[in-house]
C-alpha cells in the first residue's frame, strides 16, 4: 500500500500539483479581526492580497488544530495504513505542535504516521513533500519516504526578498526601528533560512538590486535538483527569475508559486523567494576532482546598530 503524504498550506503546493501527486494539503487558519478563513478554502491569494493592503486590520494566523489534522489522517488512512506529514518549521510555527498531538489520536485507530519538521516555509517546506511523495509513488516504504524527506531538507537552501518590511512590524515581529532605517534610506530587506530559523543576510539599497541577489544567489549553486520561485503580488519578476535559472540549469524546470497567507501575512506584497535543492556533489568532485568554477555567494548576518530581530510563529 502507497505511503500518502500530508502537509499544510504553508508549503503553497499549487492545488493541481497536490492532487498528482496525492499530497493531501491541511489550511491554516487566517484571521481578519473576527473573520476566520481558511487558507487556499475560504479565501484565495488574490482576495488575501486585496485585504492584506486595503484593510485597516492587521490579519495573524494560527495552526489547524489537533482535531483538523486527526481527521485529515483518519481519512487518509481509509486509503493507507502509512502517513509522512511535512510542515512549516518549528522554530517560527505551532503546526507541527498541532500535526503530533493528532498523530496521537490517530494512531490510536491503527494508523502509522511520522512527523517531519521541514526546517523551512513555503517552497522550501513544498519541495520536501514534493520530494517525499515522489518517492512514495515509487513504491518506496515508510522509512524509506521520511529518510528522502530528511535528505531534502539537508539539500535545501532558501533566499528571500521583502519590498517592505512594514507587514512584518505590523504583525510585531521586527522593531519598529527597522521600518524606520527603510524608510529613510529605502533600502529592502533579504532574508535567509537557517536550522529553520528565518534570519536578515543583507540589506539591497534598491529592489532591482535585491533581484540582483536572488540571480547571484541562483548563480552561486552548484547543482540544483530543483529550484522553486515564489512570488506574493509580481508574477512576472518571478517568471523572469525562472527564466534566468532556466538560462544556467537547462536540465531543470523552475517551478513558480504564489505565497499564500501563512507566510504573505509577514511578508506582505512584492515579495519574491528563491528556494532551491542542491543535488549531492558527483563522485568524481568527492575523489578530490576540480570543482566547477562557481562560488557560494556569502551571505553574512545583517549587522544594524541598535536593531532587535524577533522572528515570526508563522502560524501561532
Amino acid at each position: 500500500m502507497t505511503v500518502k503524504i500530508v502537509t499544510d498550506s504553508g508549503s503553497d503546493i499549487t492545488r493541481e500539483e497536490a492532487k498528482q501527486l496525492g499530497i493531501t494539503v491541511v489550511p491554516v487558519y487566517l484571521r481578519f479581526g473576527d473573520e476566520v478563513y481558511r487558507d487556499g478554502v475560504d479565501i484565495d491569494s488574490d482576495e488575501f492580497y486585496h485585504k492584506l493592503m486595503a484593510s485597516p486590520i492587521h490579519p495573524s494566523t494560527a495552526a489547524p488544530s489537533p482535531g483538523d489534522f486527526a481527521k485529515v489522517y483518519e481519512e487518509v488512512a481509509q486509503e493507507t495504513g502509512e502517513i509522512v506529514s511535512i510542515h512549516i518549521t518549528s522554530r517560527h510555527s505551532a503546526v507541527c505542535e498541532a500535526a503530533l498531538a493528532g498523530k496521537e489520536i490517530a494512531e490510536g485507530k491503527g494508523c502509522r504516521i511520522e512527523v517531519i519538521d521541514s526546517k523551512g516555509v513555503t517552497m522550501w517546506q513544498g519541495l520536501v513533500a514534493i520530494a517525499a511523495a515522489k518517492a512514495a509513488m515509487a513504491g518506496c516504504s515508510l522509512q524509506e519516504v521520511v529518510n528522502k524527506a530528511h535528505e531534502t531538507i539537508s539539500q535545501m537552501r532558501a533566499l528571500a526578498l521583502l519590498d517592505t518590511v512594514k507587514y512584518i512590524v505590523k504583525g510585531g515581529r521586527l522593531g519598529k526601528a527597522l521600518s524606520a532605517v527603510e524608510s529613510v534610506l529605502n533600502v529592502k530587506l533579504l532574508i535567509t533560512l537557517r536550522d529553520g530559523e528565518i534570519r536578515p543576510a543583507k540589506m539591497a539599497r534598491t529592489r532591482s538590486k535585491g533581484i540582483d541577489r536572488l540571480r547571484e544567489f541562483i548563480s552561486s549553486a552548484l547543482h540544483i535538483e530543483d529550484l522553486a520561485i515564489v512570488y506574493s503580488t509580481t508574477p512576472d519578476d518571478a517568471q523572469t527569475l525562472a527564466e534566468y535559472a532556466g538560462s544556467l540549469f537547462p536540465d531543470i524546470v523552475p517551478q513558480i508559486a504564489r505565497l499564500g497567507p501563512a507566510l504573505g501575512v509577514h511578508a506582505g506584497p512584492g515579495s519574491l523567494i528563491v528556494a532551491l535543492r542542491e543535488k549531492v556533489s558527483p563522485i568524481g568532485e568527492e575523489a578530490g576532482e576540480e570543482k566547477p568554477s562557481k562560488k557560494r555567494i556569502s551571505l553574512p548576518s545583517l549587522h544594524l546598530p541598535k536593531l532587535r530581530f524577533s522572528y515570526p510563529r508563522l502560524a501561532a
